[in-house]
């Protein structure tokens, strides 16, 4: 029986190498004192920001000071705790870093609503100022929240709730990667852990009684829990609802997508697009169960490779060689600096006990961008998330070379752009490496399910997150039954009528982490749509084009996402990239029937 290890038992060369944040616990201890200090400075500064540019400055470079000290404590204890969160110091740690974090927030609660209460007119003439000049991107985002900023003592009031309303999302953490346990699958290669990571590769199993099995038994561990599941995810809803009638939005979506400058039609431009293409989708599902010859085609049927007959294994090494050179388009420096990376330090790379599930890329303008994966070397798609995670970590790589810390940080909107980019180039470079029929079907279907899994899917959890979050607005209860019943219809619609549910289908929404971060999963679809048009851009292009998305690597948060993609070379505010994105999933759909004669 194959086990889990406990983090202890990790090698070194497979763990990050935390460095370049902390060498040792008596660094991040003093640092938290130091910080801590720090916190206690904030108060000079109140009631003297409208009275020059210099004391604005002065409070400016306070705040950078203030922001890179919690961020690289944050970085670390976050790390620290996603590598095992059972373990007692991590979770102390982060408690700490916590606390401080939330009495910072509330110490320096009054900053943002005096900045935005100086008159226009001073402020104007403030830009002018020498010591202001670097902090024109800074000022001019914060000044454009001001209709939503309360007064001093509200925005202290909001503040010092920041470690509580991190409940909802902490508990749902900890029951699902900690509390939660899914047992063992009986396999023909003998009996195998079940838990959060492993489960697509059960789902992935040619044998169809394992995924069955795997699928039951995964479901039925949340069936246990679901009360609590739809309480905690219920208080998360409620508490976006609050949020955003605090700060006077029209709605939480609103709110979600004010900061970014992301018109609402953006949104909704997605969702008719991928509704308009259902048609495609349900097609696809139709051929999927006649290919697998199936009577009924069930959700533990929709992942496992149609070409079942092709093994994949890449061990850790060959990915990152494979990820190297299908990113040789974007020349030297790039693939360098990513290679370098990703075999030294900046991945943790295996599963063990306590460890966050997924993966991910979290970065600091102080230390290195480091990734978290859960690396198996028989599923396929591991070596997509790892240059997806890639993308992301490179993309902070170039952006904190090239800008000041204020205004280093890129949005969510723009990051998943330059994940999935990476993503249709490997695509690209292992269907140029294939040597036979088989395994460019088996790659086509890779490129199919990510379109799905990003597009399709991702807007079917957007649909869901706009829909649950109406009916907390409208005062509809938050029940389990409303919230299964909500779900239950988006699966219909999006699978279609090939695809029998089971009767626990529907908790699928109450375990998707991501939803506790509300209104993000729609930068997935959108993001991988931009991706398709810029990486067949920077394909078919020379060195203009590459350098377009090189630039767009480089400009940070120095402009709005929407801004950035445009002087790269696609404009989302047009239907179109998602259109020419779901035109090519049928694209390749049609190339699949060829390749296998269907």
């Amino acid at each position: 029986m194959n086990k889990i290890p406990e983090r202890k038992d990790v090698q070194e060369s497979d763990k990050w190498n935390l460095d370049s944040l902390f060498k040792t616990e008596d660094e991040w201890e003093k640092e938290l004192a130091e910080f801590n200090k720090q916190i206690e400075e904030a108060a000079k500064y109140k009631g003297a920001l409208a009275l020059s540019a210099d004391n604005l400055a002065d409070c400016l470079e306070y705040l950078c000071k203030l922001g890179l000290t919690e961020e690289k404590l944050g970085s670390y204890a976050s790390l620290k705790y996603s590598e095992d969160s059972s373990d007692n110091k991590n979770q102390e740690r982060m408690a700490r870093y916590m606390t401080a974090a939330t009495k910072k927030q509330a110490e320096t609660s009054f900053i943002t609503p005096e900045i935005t209460s100086i008159p226009d007119n001073t402020m104007e003439g403030f830009f002018t100022h020498d010591r202001i000049k670097p902090f024109s991107v800074y000022l001019n985002k914060l000044l454009r929240f001001k209709p939503h900023v309360l007064s001093d003592n509200e925005e202290r009031l909001l503040a010092l709730q920041t470690e509580a309303n991190q409940t909802a999302k902490k508990a749902f953490s900890v029951l699902t990667d900690v509390d939660m346990d899914f047992g063992t699958i009986a396999t023909p290669d003998g009996e195998k852990p079940l838990s959060q990571s492993t489960f697509i590769s059960f789902l992935l199993d040619p044998d169809r009684s394992v995924r069955q099995a795997a699928y039951n038994k995964f479901y039925g561990v949340y069936d246990a829990h679901k009360h609590t599941l739809a309480a905690l995810f219920s208080g998360s809803l409620h508490l976006d609802v609050f949020r955003s009638k605090a700060r006077k939005y029209n709605s939480c979506r609103s709110k979600a997508l004010f900061p970014d400058k992301v018109p609402e039609s953006v949104y909704d431009n997605l969702v008719s697009c991928v509704r308009s293409n259902l048609g495609e989708l349900h097609k696809y599902y139709k051929l999927r169960k006649e290919v697998l010859k199936l009577d009924a085609l069930r959700l533990y049927d929709v992942y496992v490779p149609l070409v079942s007959e092709i093994k994949v294994k890449y061990p850790y090494e060959q990915a990152v060689g494979e990820i190297a050179e299908s990113l040789t388009i974007l020349g030297d420096e790039y693939c360098t600096v990513m290679r370098n990376g990703l075999l030294h330090g900046w991945v943790d790379r295996y599963e063990n006990k306590g460890k966050r599930s997924g993966a991910f890329s979290s970065s600091s303008y102080s230390g290195e961008p480091y990734i978290l994966m859960n690396y198996k070397e028989d599923v396929l798609r591991h070596v997509f998330t790892l240059t997806h995670e890639a993308g992301h970590s490179m993309h902070s790589w170039y952006s904190k070379r090239n800008n000041p810390f204020q205004h280093y940080s890129y949005t969510i909107f723009e990051a998943e752009v330059a994940s999935t980019f990476n993503e249709q180039l490997l695509a690209v470079h292992l269907l140029k490496k294939a040597e036979n029929n088989n395994m460019k079907a088996y790659l086509l279907c890779k490129q199919i399910d990510d379109i799905i899994a990003t597009i399709f899917r991702q807007t079917m959890f957007a649909e869901f997150e706009h829909k649950v979050h109406d009916m907390a607005e409208k005062g509809i209860p938050l029940t389990l039954e409303s919230l299964r019943a909500a779900y239950k219809d988006l699966l219909r619609a999006y699978f279609g009528p090939e695809t029998v549910f089971e009767e626990t289908s529907d908790l699928e929404g109450l375990r998707i982490p991501h939803f506790y971060r509300a209104f993000y999963v729609y930068k997935y679809a959108t993001g991988l749509s931009a991706a398709i048009a810029l990486s067949e851009r920077v394909l078919n292009g020379g060195e203009k084009e590459k350098n377009d998305y090189l630039g767009f690597l480089k400009s940070g948060g120095s402009k709005y996402p929407l801004e950035s993609l445009k002087l790269a070379g696609v404009d989302m505010e047009s239907p179109e990239p998602v259109n020419a994105a779901l035109a090519r999933f049928s694209a390749l759909v049609e190339n699949l029937k060829k390749i296998m004669a269907l």
